[in-house]
């Protein structure tokens, strides 16, 4: 799993950083190892590149338009190292998110991991200053006293085929909040948008590069 540096790696930016297959093939090393009790191979070369992040499973299903639904999906707005972030939130989505079961596994062959890279964070002039397909959405706001916030990712909005009020009023359910969605012009919204490419891969890619690292390792 060694790539080749790009340039941003040496200065620790994380402008155009994108997602990559290998990001995805990691994710999966990450989570098969912890399942299987055993060590993981490491990602690249140490570097300092960080980037905010998150780790998304889908499932094969039946029963989805495209074939799979959610199985886990956490993150983080802060900047994490890739190997140890990655390697963390694939175990952490995939195990710890309270939507879902734990990820079994018998589970893993049904499995595809998806991971994004989040850039450009910019706050927003008003909650529906930000594109469809291009900008992921973080809301935030308070109603009697109480916080509340959610985010969407870049491709969840076009994926469900919302508008951009749809998708705002999508996230102040996730948020919590029960009272009247179609008030959200009214609550205060403050919106922080930010971009990011989703990489994806599916369980028979990283079998047969972890067959091919095996193979090797007899050499």
């Amino acid at each position: 799993l060694k790539n080749k540096p790009n340039p941003s790696e040496e200065s620790g930016r994380t402008d155009g950083i994108m997602a990559t297959v290998e990001h995805c093939l990691y994710c999966f090393e990450s989570l098969a190892s912890h399942l299987e009790h055993r060590e993981s191979m490491t990602l690249a070369e140490p570097t300092i590149l960080e980037s905010p992040l998150f780790i998304t499973w889908n499932i094969k299903s039946a029963r989805s338009h495209d074939g799979y639904s959610l199985r886990g999906c956490i993150g983080t707005f802060e900047p994490q190292e890739l190997e140890d972030g990655l390697s963390s939130y694939a175990i952490t989505s995939a195990l710890h998110d309270t939507r879902f079961s734990p990820v079994s596994p018998r589970e893993l062959p049904s499995l595809q991991a998806a991971v994004t890279l989040l850039t450009h964070f910019e706050d927003a002039s008003d909650p529906l200053d930000w594109d469809l397909g291009t900008h992921g959405v973080r809301i935030s706001f308070v109603h009697h006293g109480r916080r509340y916030g959610a985010t969407y990712l870049p491709d969840v909005a076009v994926e469900q085929g919302w508008t951009k009020e749809e998708t705002i009023q999508s996230l102040m359910r996730k948020a919590g909040y029960v009272g009247k969605k179609d008030r959200w012009r009214e609550m205060g919204i403050k919106v922080v948008r930010y971009q990011g490419k989703k990489e994806e891969c599916e369980y028979d890619e990283f079998k047969a590069w972890r067959d091919w690292v095996d193979e090797h390792k007899k050499e």
